[in-house]
């Protein structure tokens, strides 16, 4: 069976690509536990250096792989360098902070020498989206590999070439042949690869159902698994805010990579006193991007991944205008062929439409209209997911208690929108899932925290 990769942009076919079979899958891995065995012996330094160069490879061939995002699903080619360049940015970081990250912790007892140790695991599969295809992949290698683990690669199905160039990178890079290993493999053989008793772990990024089944096959195998879901991030607007900062956050927060982030700007919680000032400055931040050709130094806003996709979010957008939401600005598939959705804005916002509950994985933003700080926080921790979240308010110590305290979300930004980063821990709460990646706490997600004591 082929796996094809098609340009949304235009509709036409990239490249073909034909799916590993079930032994060839199974061949991967066991070649990449092989590897392991000899890599996890070698000094933080020693693979430090692999690493770093991993970095530089990225860098060197920066707009050859942004080429590469801008063909499979549109990203913009400006956005596409970014992407490259904050994927080098975490090798880095891991290459320098692994050491002190991974360092045994003397814990004192009644031993003569008691501590904790941290020692890989394995292979570790991760199953990742097409969204941000070389830095979803990335975060999670830089940090595994570091530690001491193998991966094996299960991307989106619309992204292959991006996965197989990954996986040249690695290569390039002098890391050993099979450590980091690309399975062209579609869905239905994921299970079968967390059942292969040389899988350790399992990190997903995706959606909330496909969590829910990579969850339960891994609790199954009693396998670890860090899940990075779905998201409806609520940002707070107060009658104290700045509100031309905050529009224009909201904006870069809602249109980047054209919407189809985890962590974007999807709700706007407005107080409402400064809901129509609020609308007029953001449907004014909107109608300045520009959307069109993502090979275009200018376009800010390219194509969105799949029509289907397209389709979907208008069928969202055009079931909550029939409960009663108004639409502000947008709404309308372009007339083009290519998977294009203009930036949106929709207002009176309320329970029971799709903009209220659902993900909007698009440039689609939702105003909801609130009273005052305490219906705002209600209204922001109505949603099933919890992975990020913004508060705006000229009041710092008001904000900051709102984002500590009051958000139910992993991840909660005072006066700016949110995203991740490599010293940072980042992760969800409720149906956005469990565990973290980056930082100290997502390199300690695949290693075995293991105790010796010597009496």
């Amino acid at each position: 069976m082929a796996i094809v990769a098609i340009n949304p942009a235009t509709g036409e076919t990239v490249q073909e690509y034909e799916e590993m079979n079930a032994v060839e899958a199974a061949d991967a891995v066991e070649k990449a536990h092989a590897a392991y065995l000899d890599w996890k012996r070698l000094s933080y330094g020693e693979r430090g250096l692999l690493v770093r160069e991993l970095a530089r490879v990225l860098r060197a061939d920066a707009d050859e792989h942004a080429h590469m995002i801008t063909a499979e699903m549109g990203k913009s080619i400006v956005e596409g360098r970014a992407e490259i360049e904050k994927c080098a940015w975490a090798c880095e970081y891991y290459a320098e902070h692994t050491e002190r990250i991974l360092a045994d912790e003397v814990v004192p007892t009644d031993a003569h020498k008691s501590y904790i140790a941290h020692r890989p695991l394995g292979v570790v599969l991760a199953v990742m989206p097409w969204n941000f295809p070389y830095w979803q992949v990335l975060r999670f290698a830089a940090p595994a590999v570091m530690a001491g683990n193998a991966g094996v690669l299960k991307h989106a199905s619309n992204v292959p070439g991006s996965a197989l160039a990954i996986e040249k990178v690695f290569r390039q890079a002098g890391f050993p042949e099979h450590l980091f290993r690309t399975l062209l493999i579609g869905s239905g053989q994921v299970a079968a690869i967390i059942e292969n008793p040389r899988v350790q772990a399992v990190t997903l990024t995706g959606s909330t159902p496909a969590g829910r089944a990579v969850a339960t096959k891994a609790g199954e195998m009693l396998k670890k698994t860090v899940l990075e879901l779905g998201g409806s991030d609520p940002y707070i607007i107060l009658e104290d805010a700045d509100l031309p900062a905050a529009a224009a956050s909201c904006v870069a927060g809602r249109l980047g990579n054209a919407g189809q982030s985890c962590v974007a700007a999807k709700r706007f919680v407005v107080v409402e006193e400064v809901r129509e000032e609020f609308e007029a400055l953001v449907i004014a931040g909107m109608k300045s991007r520009s959307m069109g050709d993502p090979l275009d130094e200018n376009t800010q806003i390219g194509p969105m991944a799949r029509h289907d996709l397209r389709d979907e979010l208008h069928e969202q957008v055009q079931k909550s205008i029939a409960k009663g939401a108004r639409c502000l600005l947008g709404g309308e598939i372009p007339d083009n062929k290519g998977a294009y959705y203009p930036p949106t804005l929709l207002t009176d916002v309320a329970p029971g439409m799709p903009a209220y509950t659902e993900e909007f994985f698009g440039p689609v933003a939702s105003v909801i209209s609130v009273k005052d700080e305490a219906e705002a926080i209600a209204v922001a921790n109505s949603s099933v997911f919890g992975l990020g979240g913004a508060v705006f308010t000229q009041d710092i110590a008001r904000g900051e208690r709102i984002a500590k305290e009051e958000l139910e979300s992993g991840c909660c930004f005072v006066n700016d929108f949110v995203r991740s980063d490599p010293r940072l821990p980042f992760g969800g709460v409720k149906e956005s899932g469990y565990g973290r990646e980056l930082s100290d706490y997502g390199m300690k997600e695949f290693v075995n925290t293991k105790t010796v004591y010597i009496k």
